[in-house]
């Protein structure tokens, strides 16, 4: 596919761009950015952006009932009210190894928050896993064994749960039950080079096709449920961390970038979004399950 018609919707450069999440009852792309500590709000009607500065690095957040937002911080899981400004915390699914750190994660079809942690040496090691966060505070540890997880989006069905670990570097898939808020029978989809583009965050449309940021390649794979990589599609930054669709339709793909050295040399990271023929499945609000 040719290189779609990009547009960049923020000017503020991003050390760590990371998991963006479609507000759609409020018209708001929230993000992240690691590296920076800091939860964003953009409304690309107006540009108008907006940041709240957190006391440690933020992996992901997600949406919340209430108005607020679900964020896992290197300190744990927070509920965080961008009204007030009030950070709560909830619990912590993986205080140690103090290495480790909380990385991608993503509200469930079953209203809990789905989270995988990292090993934030320079070389990672298998001591991470990913985990489901109840609005109780409940956790469970899903599995084990990853050097970095990522990846987290499901099938429009809500039947299946995809992950990926980007230093595995794989995509897998689990059964998933919406009703016991359970994930079974992994299996692989497939291993990627850094030539394809390393599996980074994710979203997922309603025709069920897993779209991955090759973070390594400047690409997004558009991956069947049988893990055949069936476009390529090429995009202006050279670090793309993770997709997510929005806008009044799902048709508008918002991608955050990291900082690094693309063709023509260094590059802060950002967030582009554009036109795409095929909607997203909504994603779930922490503690509202949108599935029987």
């Amino acid at each position: 596919m040719q290189r779609p018609d990009v547009n960049r919707l923020i000017d503020r450069p991003l050390t760590l761009g990371e998991s963006p999440v479609w507000d759609d009852r409020e018209g708001v792309l929230w993000f992240v950015d690691i590296a920076e500590q800091l939860v964003l709000s953009l409304e690309p009607e107006s540009g108008r952006l907006r940041e709240f500065r957190m006391p440690a690095q933020p992996g992901s957040l997600g949406l919340a009932t209430g108005g607020r937002l679900v964020v896992a911080l290197r300190s744990g899981v927070h509920l965080f009210d961008p009204r007030s400004g009030a950070l709560d915390f909830l619990v912590h699914p993986e205080p140690s190894p103090a290495s480790n750190r909380l990385n991608d994660g993503k509200v469930g079809p079953d209203g809990n928050f789905w989270v995988g942690s990292l090993d934030d040496r320079a070389e990672r090691q298998p001591v991470a896993a990913l985990y489901r966060v109840t609005p109780s505070g409940e956790v469970t540890c899903i599995t084990r064994g990853l050097r970095c997880s990522n990846g987290l989006a499901w099938s429009p069905d809500g039947g299946t749960l995809y992950h990926a670990d980007s230093r595995g570097p794989f995509v897998q898939a689990f059964d998933f039950d919406a009703a016991r808020g359970s994930a079974s029978n992994p299996r692989r989809l497939l291993t990627l080079t850094e030539a394809q583009g390393l599996p980074d965050g994710a979203a997922v449309d309603v025709e069920g096709f897993y779209w991955s940021a090759g973070v390594s390649a400047g690409v997004l794979n558009r991956i069947s449920p049988e893990g055949v990589i069936v476009e390529r599609i090429p995009l202006p930054v050279a670090a793309p961390t993770m997709p997510c669709f929005g806008g009044a339709d799902r048709r508008t793909l918002f991608v955050t970038s990291l900082a690094s050295t693309g063709p023509d040399g260094p590059e802060p990271g950002t967030v582009i979004a554009f036109r795409v023929g095929v909607a997203g499945v909504p994603v779930g609000r922490f503690g509202e399950a949108v599935a029987s």
